[in-house]
């Protein structure tokens, strides 16, 4: 190394640590180095951006790594060593990596990762808040499982070596205490999980090392070209409220500019929030509310249609209000329906279509696309042909 003086070795030997936690708790991920400039974009939150040439949206990912994998690889992102080669490709991810399944901060890293090195090809990964990382934010741990409690209990103990060693260098900030003000002991909570309690409660709560780190990236709405991103939905009131000041206090909230304790925006929180709303998600398109949706598409500037996650689609992704609203949660972790991967692609040459690796349209299933719930799909591509491509893994 060259020019390192001694006044170098505390902030080496910091960022020494930091890598060898890093890699201990993500599954042995090494994270690419950011210089000043690619940090900026790839912690940047901007909430709308011009068309893409490729746009690639994925739904729900629920702790199941090996599922996010195959989605990422399906759409030609990621090659069989897991690298980025989607090229100048922007994906969005639409939110919900927590709860039901056991590998959240792997897939965490895993994310990090391809953000930065997407970004040196031109690429974009923009990762959205669902309300699984809301609850979790707020400590509503309902739908841990008990890998997932214990991973989180893991990355605590490495945490903890490392600020350990930080401690010993004269010339770093002491570390913080990241337990401080969280209880000892929860009630109603078995004992052998009371420490991982206690270590998701640290890392995800406002300003918490994992929540400031890696969910202060987020975004909660998002517009790219003509479509706009959101994990439940989007009413009138949200759009005059304005979408860039919900994305800024959102994010504020997470860094814990709000207080460490304190609930998440009330836009947030309820049946009308906007990760939680399903006015648009029902099963059969006349349970949707058409009329409010294209009257909330209407206020957003060069916007057609909205594409959300949150509630499951067992027919796969499919479009309800004349392909106004794009349901792409596909229940595909093995914690919440175990379904076959699928993905939505927005390409300027074949328009909006569907990669799967369901081998019923291989097949062509007759009675399967004839469905009740399924027929609005065939009207997803009217001017491109089948509405599937079936990617084989």
């Amino acid at each position: 190394m060259e020019n390192v003086t001694c006044e170098d070795i505390p902030n080496l030997l910091s960022s020494f640590v930091d890598t060898f936690v890093d890699f201990s708790v993500s599954g042995g991920i090494f994270l690419p180095n950011l210089d000043s400039k690619t940090s900026q974009n790839v912690s940047d939150n901007t909430t709308r951006y011009p068309t893409p040439d490729r746009l690639i949206a994925i739904g729900d990912l629920h702790g199941d790594l090996e599922k996010s994998k195959q989605a990422f690889r399906m759409a030609g992102l990621i090659d069989a060593s897991d690298r980025w080669v989607g090229g100048s490709s922007t994906v969005v991810q639409i939110g919900d990596v927590f709860d039901r399944g056991d590998d959240e901060i792997k897939i965490l890293y895993f994310l990090e990762k391809l953000k930065r090195e997407a970004d040196k090809t031109g690429g974009k990964l923009i990762t959205m808040n669902g309300n699984h990382e809301i609850m979790n934010i707020e400590a509503d741990f309902r739908y841990v499982t008990k890998n997932g409690l214990k991973e989180f209990e893991n990355w605590a103990d490495w945490f903890c070596v490392g600020s350990k060693i930080k401690s010993l260098c004269v010339g770093l900030e002491k570390p913080r205490d990241i337990f401080s003000r969280i209880p000892l002991v929860f009630k109603n909570v078995p004992q052998e999980y009371q420490h991982a309690t206690r270590a998701r409660i640290a890392a995800l709560q406002p300003d918490g090392p994992i929540a400031r780190r890696f969910l202060s990236q987020n975004v909660t709405v998002l517009v790219v070209g003509d479509s706009v991103f959101v994990h439940g939905g989007l009413l009138k009131h949200h759009v005059d409220y304005g979408l860039e000041r919900i994305n800024e206090e959102v994010r504020d909230w997470i860094n814990g500019l709000m207080g460490k304790f304190a609930p998440a925006p009330q836009y947030c929180r309820g049946r009308n929030a906007v990760v939680w709303l399903r006015r648009f998600s029902a099963e059969l398109e006349k349970n949707c509310d058409c009329s409010a949706l294209e009257h909330v598409l209407a206020t957003i500037p060069g916007v057609k249609r909205m594409i959300m996650g949150h509630t499951i689609q067992e027919v796969g992704i499919n479009g309800v209000c004349d392909n106004r609203a794009i349901r792409i949660d596909v229940g595909m972790s093995k914690g919440c329906g175990n379904g076959l991967p699928e993905v939505l692609e927005i390409n300027g040459n074949f328009g909006l279509r569907i990669l799967t690796l369901n081998p019923l349209y291989q097949n062509k299933n007759k009675a399967y696309l004839d469905a009740d719930n399924k027929e609005e799909l065939a009207l997803l591509f009217p001017e491109y042909g089948p509405k599937q491509v079936e990617v084989k893994a």
